[in-house]
């Protein structure tokens, strides 16, 4: 969707011809004497509307307007959980229509530039979202442009560029993430990163089996091994400031299929593994982001991307490959193969001497059972970082929740044959998944997001979500402002036993 930003008063508001007009209506609202306040005030008198959340009163060619449809929605205190779930609500009303032009009014809010334009937006282009790369026939596309109408076009400049460039980074992980295996292999995906490379201030290196082997990156190359599709470790760099600037790296998970491996998954919702490149797909996003709005940053974002199939070449439970860090890792199960492309790539990180490094990933069904779709799940060895992105988390109404680095749950991860195994027993899933990685990140200050419950939906609704590109601009953002994390990691707490705990 095409979005422009005009200022457009109450009046103005209904000359505007549109196919729909969508008003935010606060439950505070000044009166007036056009049209479209009469409308309001009448329709609230009369008890057939009431300004709560989401409450919509829909008319057709209204009187005194020049909208073929109007839509009124109620925002209540105007805060953004409100604006979002409104605007949602709205656009899906709409989505029955044949709308291509949308007016959405912010001009009755108080605070549009500050507060409502982010998740307006976004809103707007969530809904209006269409995925068609894999269709023979292209569906029909409902609303192709939105004036975003404001009290002050250029007070709400900044924050509408923002949003745009956001909205964009979103829409080009949920893409990716919605693509079938066959059409977003890990070489696709390294053209997806080529392309990116066009853009200002981005650049791609695309590493191969062989130099990733030359690397001693065995962990990762291990996990290729079952697959007919060569690997690919895709390095992005974007250089929005001096170069002697230490940079913060993402690291996504690019698992672009997922089968389990020899430890294969029951054939239910399988086709759902497609998904499990989503921590990719929103670093893919993210840069997308970066090269629209040109913050004075560097960051680097690093993808380890291949498949987990049961070939006969496939590892298998009990093998002990080595990590290019030197730590050899016992395989229990092969279905924790994320965990082992994103140990070599969190020490292929170091040689960027970071300010920090945030891995994204579709780790554990443990993560879906904690906290379901609502919140990711952040493990952090860093307090600032970890107060950072739980900030930008509530910032950008991309969620996260922290949750426990105790040493006692590594102690699953003793192996008799190698220095780590890389499962633990079921009990804290999400826990051990993330000491794991914890092991191969004690160099910088690190955060991990297990992404396995937020980055798609299933059911009626299935696809990718884009999470968590706004929660990562949003902490990136914040950075070109701050100071750096302080590289040496807070103790992790201790616990005395299990008896203790209990």
């Amino acid at each position: 969707m095409n979005f422009e930003l005009k200022t457009l008063n109450r009046a103005r508001l209904c000359a505007e011809k549109c196919d729909a007009l969508l008003v935010l209506v606060p439950q505070e609202m000044a009166s007036g004497n056009d049209a479209l306040s009469r409308l309001i005030a009448a329709a609230t008198r009369a008890g057939d509307f009431e300004a709560k959340p989401g409450n919509l009163l829909q008319a057709y060619r209204p009187e005194g307007l020049a909208a073929t449809r109007l839509l009124l929605v109620g925002v209540g205190d105007g805060s953004p959980r409100h604006v979002r779930s409104a605007v949602l609500a709205a656009m899906a009303a709409l989505k029955s229509g044949k709308a291509l032009r949308l007016v959405l009014c912010l001009s009755l809010l108080k605070d549009a530039a500050g507060q409502a334009i982010h998740p307006a937006l976004l809103s707007c282009g969530d809904a209006s979202y269409q995925y068609s790369a894999t269709k023979s026939k292209v569906p029909n596309k409902h609303f192709q442009r939105a004036v975003v109408a404001v009290a002050d076009a250029p007070a709400a400049k900044a924050a509408f560029a923002k949003a745009c460039g956001l909205a964009q980074g979103i829409a080009l992980a949920r893409e990716w993430g919605n693509r079938p295996a066959n059409h977003a292999t890990p070489e696709k995906l390294a053209g997806a990163a080529r392309e990116l490379a066009k853009l200002p201030r981005i650049s791609a290196q695309i590493l191969g089996p062989k130099e990733v082997a030359k690397l001693g990156m065995g962990s990762f190359t291990a996990v290729a091994r079952g697959s007919e599709e060569p690997l690919r470790f895709i390095v992005l760099r974007y250089q929005g400031a001096l170069k002697n600037q230490a940079p913060v790296v993402l690291v996504g998970k690019g698992i672009t299929f997922d089968t389990g491996g020899i430890s294969i998954k029951p054939a239910g919702e399988m086709d759902e593994m497609k998904f499990d490149m989503c921590g990719a797909a929103s670093v893919l996003g993210t840069f997308r982001t970066l090269a629209a709005l040109q913050p004075k940053l560097n960051v680097v974002g690093l993808i380890p991307a291949c498949e987990n199939m049961p070939d006969g070449r496939a590892i298998k439970p009990g093998d002990v490959v080595s990590s290019m860090s030197g730590l050899t890792i016992e395989i229990l199960n092969t279905d924790a193969e994320g965990r082992l492309v994103l140990c070599d790539a969190l020490t292929y990180a170091e040689r960027f001497k970071p300010r920090a490094v945030v891995d994204i990933a579709t780790l554990t069904g443990a993560c879906v059972v904690a906290l379901g779709g609502v919140r990711s799940g952040m493990f952090s060895s860093n307090d600032a970082l970890a107060q950072s992105l739980m900030e930008a988390g509530e910032r950008s109404l991309d969620l996260c929740w922290r949750m426990p680095l105790d040493d006692i749950y590594a102690e699953g991860l003793k192996s008799n044959f190698a220095d780590i195994a890389n499962v633990a027993g079921r009990a804290g899933g999400a826990v051990t998944a993330a000491k794991f990685l914890q092991r191969f990140a004690g160099k910088f200050p690190w955060a991990h997001l297990d992404i396995a419950g937020t980055a798609w939906k299933s059911g009626a609704a299935k696809g990718s979500t884009g999470r968590p590109v706004a929660l990562l601009v949003e902490y990136l953002l914040s950075q070109t402002e701050s100071s750096p994390a302080k590289p040496s990691r807070p103790k992790s707490v201790k616990s005395r036993s299990p008896a203790a705990r209990a």
